[in-house]
């Protein structure tokens, strides 16, 4: 009896590295590599990357933050995305709860300049305990707000607002006008993705 040989196929051979590239709204840096067989399998394969490696010089919550981009493009091995959103380390958002302060939750869809949808989940921190009447305007009042600013920029122009900090600020000063306020986050945003 003749066993014949079959020859194995190393698949790790077969697959190339891809280089990933940051949309141009942060100048196309270069993200982490990845490995994969063929082009195809790349398509809408989400990086998570921390926000400090793109913008060193960043809000103060920069090395709590992951930014999400979904690849939506290959041209030999240069694989470029889009930016779908963000998150503030949950771990994080816990060290604000202390004794004595209310942590608010909440959630708000809005619509940006160019037509893209966005979900910005925010939570808002008091200096000590409030009435369910200072909550509920502090909720309403940060949901008009997010509502209201969101046309007025473009979808990268409102990300950069929010990842820079300087939307979570200006709503800072707008809500410590209700009640005293220890701080205020934009603790995550996810972008509405329509798939063919």
């Amino acid at each position: 009896m003749v066993i014949k040989k079959t020859k194995v196929v190393d698949k790790w051979k077969l697959k190339k590295w891809y280089t990933v590239l940051a949309p141009s709204l942060f100048e196309q840096k270069q993200l982490p590599e990845i490995v994969s067989s063929e082009d195809q399998a790349l398509i809408n394969r989400i990086i998570k990357v921390s926000l400090i490696d793109l913008v060193p010089s960043g809000s103060s919550t920069s090395m709590y933050t992951s930014v999400f981009f979904r690849i939506n493009n290959v041209a030999g091995t240069n694989a470029s995305t889009k930016l779908i959103g963000h998150e503030v380390s949950p771990a994080y958002i816990k060290t604000f709860a202390r004794r004595g302060k209310i942590l608010l939750h909440m959630t708000v869809d809005t619509k940006t300049k160019d037509e893209e949808d966005l979900r910005v989940k925010m939570v808002i921190v008091t200096t000590g305990k409030i009435s369910e009447n200072t909550r509920r305007n502090l909720r309403n009042a940060a949901v008009e707000e997010v509502q209201k600013i969101g046309p007025s920029f473009t979808y990268d122009e409102l990300m950069q607002e929010i990842l820079y900090g300087r939307l979570a600020s200006k709503l800072f000063h707008k809500l410590k006008q209700i009640t005293s306020l220890k701080r205020f986050e934009i603790r995550k945003t996810e972008k509405k993705e329509i798939f063919a």
